[in-house]
């Protein structure tokens, strides 16, 4: 079992979003997913109880309890274990960290957030594990996303080459207990958790991973 933990020290960034979705994406390839919510708000689990589908499970645990829980979820046949962590809880992502294998941390192109995300960066490093900035709630156009980007290069942390956009199918998928790719198959939206899951698996997946087009960001044109 590979687990992949999406960590952010700020909220509203969409780790509950992206989390649900990479979730689907993979149990659409095939593979067993399950999402464990470690979000004292429980927003994983508030999209689960409206979702009519049975997977991905979503798992409501303490942080204490989440060593426990992986291995429980790793001899049940679980291919992919996503933690969804909360902000403003260094603690809980700490314990995230120590467990993933690969970590996305999302970030909106804003000040408030590079600063945050500076903070997430230095948990990571504490425990030398691979991650990734992946940018959300891009607008359309702007200069805030290429000043995001050139801050991010800056400190020397990798970024995916996949921009996910301010677009109305996440939110609305989200309320109605699908994701992106669900709501709108052959929506934008849709193509961008397609391009992120591939990207995840080519560092979680090696051996399995499809075909991942160059860090051009095709996914960023409306």
């Amino acid at each position: 079992m590979k687990t992949l933990a999406i960590i952010s020290q700020k909220g509203g960034v969409g780790k509950t979003t992206l989390a649900t979705a990479l979730a689907v994406a993979a149990e659409k390839a095939g593979k067993v997913a399950a999402v464990f919510d470690l979000d004292p708000q429980a927003s994983a689990a508030f999209w689960k109880d409206t979702r009519e589908s049975e997977t991905p499970v979503v798992i409501v645990t303490p942080p204490a309890r989440l060593q426990h829980v992986l291995k429980a979820a790793a001899e049940t046949g679980c291919d992919l274990a996503v933690i969804d962590a909360p902000p403003f809880a260094k603690d809980i992502a700490y314990e995230a960290a120590q467990q993933a294998d690969f970590i996305l941390i999302p970030t909106r192109p804003a000040v408030l957030d590079v600063m945050a995300m500076t903070k997430t960066l230095e948990l990571v490093q504490h425990y030398g594990k691979p991650a990734a900035v992946v940018l959300t709630f891009c607008p359309i156009q702007g200069r805030e996303i290429a000043d995001t980007e050139a801050a991010i290069q800056q400190l020397g942390a990798s970024l995916a080459p996949v921009r996910i956009h301010n677009r109305v199918a996440y939110s609305r998928a989200q309320q109605t207990g699908l994701t992106a790719q669900e709501f709108e198959e052959d929506g934008k939206a849709a193509e961008e958790i397609k391009q992120l899951y591939e990207y995840m698996c080519i560092h979680l997946f090696t051996n399995e991973a499809p075909h991942v087009r160059p860090p051009k960001l095709a996914a960023s044109r409306s």
